[in-house]
């Protein structure tokens, strides 16, 4: 009996532990992936604003689509988010649920961080 709760301690344990250590991973390491796609947007859109002196419209689909942005079809929305405000700045926001803080690149920042948008609506 005293082995059994031993195991079972040690395994609570490791999950705490497992799970400390996941949370305090960078985001560069833990989001990897939608990073990546991220950066691949960020060139897309800073030559979109070389070629057009100005960024893509929040609402234009068509060219937003062709710079790479996914559209998810039952949603009507973009992944990652684009938003833009009248500064010549933008946001990328993957948003994972309704309450942020969520993964953002700002383009005044010019960093990845977990946050909530600086741009308003």
């Amino acid at each position: 009996m005293k082995k059994i709760i031993i195991i079972i301690v040690s395994i609570l344990l490791l999950i705490v532990i497992a799970f400390t250590v996941y949370w305090n991973l960078p985001i560069e390491m833990t989001r990897k992936s939608d990073i990546k796609f991220g950066n691949e947007l960020i060139g897309n859109i800073e030559n979109y604003e070389k070629t057009y002196k100005k960024l893509p419209e929040n609402n234009d689909w068509k060219t937003l689509e062709k710079l790479g942005f996914k559209k998810e079809e039952d949603m009507m929305m973009l992944k990652p988010e684009y938003k833009t405000d009248n500064n010549a700045t933008y946001e990328l926001i993957y948003t994972d649920g309704f309450d942020g803080p969520y993964l953002i690149w700002n383009s005044k920042e010019k960093k990845w961080t977990i946050d909530f948008s600086k741009i308003e609506n």
